[in-house]
């Protein structure tokens, strides 16, 4: 058994004050690998905001629309939001000259095919290449939770197998909303599926049926 991590009981979910889920009850320990899976609107994202609100400081987000900085490259955005933890010399040599001899950042830019970009600035990419850029930032912050909102929506399915397979690879605690039933049952060790505003099953990967979530799709 894992540290308790997250403990919701009979919680609310709200965003801009509006109830989207009720009577919310959830646990996940440390090293569990979640997926949340649903229809569109029914709170997953909202879910993922209320995880995060609980334990900021250990949680790196990979958000939907990924809130990079279009102005700065590559190497920096990926930079960007592990500056609070390194020291303020390296941070102003960093955003002057980026550090190609950070084995660190290069092997993450290598793992997520970025490394030819790293100078380039965001707001020149893609969105497939902007997406492995977040996944590049989360990964690199080092937190022991990783939270992602549809982290593989833009890429092809060897890039989405890579990218999950990093992240189940992982002793970090993974919760992930996604869309995809095949990738869900392919990677997911625990299903979350959340319809009609509640949560309406929390079942072990090998107890959930592609059917079970494709109904649950239907029903929302």
């Amino acid at each position: 058994m894992g540290t308790l991590l997250f403990n919701l009981e009979n919680v609310n979910v709200t965003y801009n004050d509006l109830i989207i889920l009720r009577q919310v009850n959830l646990q996940i320990e440390s090293g569990e690998k979640v997926a949340l899976v649903g229809p569109s609107g029914t709170g997953k994202t909202s879910l993922l905001h209320k995880l995060y609100q609980l334990r900021p400081r250990e949680c790196a987000f990979i958000q939907q629309h990924f809130a990079l900085v279009p102005q700065l490259s590559v190497i920096h955005n990926i930079h960007l939001k592990s500056m609070d933890h390194l020291s303020i010399l390296f941070n102003l040599i960093n955003l002057v000259m980026p550090q190609k001899k950070n084995k660190k950042m290069m092997t993450i830019l290598k793992k997520i095919g970025m490394e030819e970009k790293m100078f380039v600035k965001v707001g020149q990419l893609s969105n497939n290449q902007q997406q492995r850029v977040a996944v590049g930032r989360a990964i690199y912050q080092g937190k022991p939770i990783l939270l992602a909102d549809e982290p593989v929506a833009s890429m092809d399915s060897s890039q989405a197998d890579a990218i999950l397979n990093m992240f189940i690879g992982t002793k970090k605690t993974v919760v992930m909303a996604l869309h995809s039933v095949e990738l869900t049952l392919k990677f997911a060790q625990r299903i979350v599926g959340l319809c009609a505003g509640r949560i309406c099953f929390d079942l072990p990967v090998d107890q959930v049926t592609p059917d079970y979530i494709t109904d649950l799709y239907l029903s929302g």
